[in-house]
C-alpha cells in the first residue's frame, strides 16, 4: 500500500507542478493585461483573479501582495519568460558584451533594446506613475532605473577608449547610452508615431554609433542573431 500512494505521488507530482505554473502564468497575464488597461491604483486583485478565472485566495497565495505581483509581471516583461535568471545572465545580453567589434556591439544593444522595450513600454509607465504613492513600487521604480543603467554601462566597458568618440570618458559615454536608450522614447516613436520596431532599431544603432563611436569605428548596418 505504502508502495502505491509513493508511486501516486511520483505521478501526480509534474502535473502539479504543470498546473501550478499554468495558473501562474494565467495570473500573470491578466494582472498585466489590466495594469495596462486600466493603471494600477484601479486594478484589484479581485478583479485580476476573476479575469484570470480563479480564485482571489489563489493570487494571493501565489503573490501575495498587490506589489509582489506587479514586480513580477515586470520580471517576466523585461526577462521574456518566467525563468529565474537575470538580464546580465542572458544569452542575448551576454552576446553584446561579448562582441569585439565596438559598433556590432553597439548594433546587438540595439536589436536587444528593441525587443525587450516592445514587451515592458507599457508596463513601464504603470510602474512610473504608481511609484510616488506607493512606496514598494517606488523601490522597485529605483531598482529598475539603477539597474538598467549598470547594464548599459556594463555594455560599453568592453569596448577600447580609444573606439570611443573623442572628448567622452566611460562614464559621460554610459549617460549618453544610458539616455539615447530612455525606453519612453521607444513608446513616443512607435506607440505614439507609429514607427516598425525594425524602423527604431536600425534608427537607434545609427544614434549609437554615431554619438558613441568615432567615425572610423562606426559603419551603417543592422544587428540580427540571438533570440531575445
Amino acid at each position: 500500500m505504502a508502495e502505491h500512494v509513493k508511486s501516486t505521488r511520483r505521478y501526480d507530482s509534474p502535473r502539479r507542478r504543470e498546473q501550478a505554473a499554468a495558473t501562474r502564468r494565467a495570473i500573470l497575464e491578466a494582472a498585466q493585461a489590466r495594469f495596462e488597461r486600466d493603471g494600477y491604483a484601479p486594478t484589484s486583485m479581485a478583479a485580476i483573479a476573476r479575469a484570470a478565472g480563479v480564485a482571489t485566495k489563489t493570487v494571493y497565495l501565489a503573490f501575495e501582495t498587490k506589489p509582489a505581483l506587479l514586480r513580477a509581471v515586470w520580471n517576466r516583461c523585461l526577462r521574456g519568460d518566467e525563468e529565474d535568471v537575470p538580464v546580465p545572465m542572458r544569452e542575448w545580453y551576454q552576446e553584446v558584451v561579448r562582441e569585439p567589434d565596438p559598433a556590432r556591439r553597439l548594433r546587438l544593444n540595439a536589436r536587444n533594446v528593441t525587443a525587450v522595450r516592445g514587451r515592458i513600454a507599457r508596463i513601464r509607465e504603470v510602474i512610473r506613475t504608481a511609484a510616488p504613492g506607493e512606496p514598494e513600487i517606488q523601490a522597485l521604480w529605483d531598482r529598475i532605473q539603477r539597474e538598467f543603467y549598470d547594464n548599459q554601462r556594463k555594455v560599453l566597458e568592453g569596448i577600447d577608449a580609444r573606439a570611443l568618440r573623442a572628448g567622452r570618458d566611460l562614464d559621460r559615454s554610459a549617460d549618453v547610452l544610458y539616455a539615447l536608450n530612455d525606453p519612453a522614447t521607444y513608446h513616443l516613436l512607435v506607440h505614439d508615431r507609429g514607427w516598425s520596431p525594425e524602423a527604431y532599431e536600425r534608427w537607434l544603432g545609427d544614434v549609437l554609433c554615431r554619438e558613441l563611436l568615432r567615425a572610423s569605428s562606426a559603419p551603417a548596418g543592422r544587428a540580427t542573431s540571438a533570440r531575445r
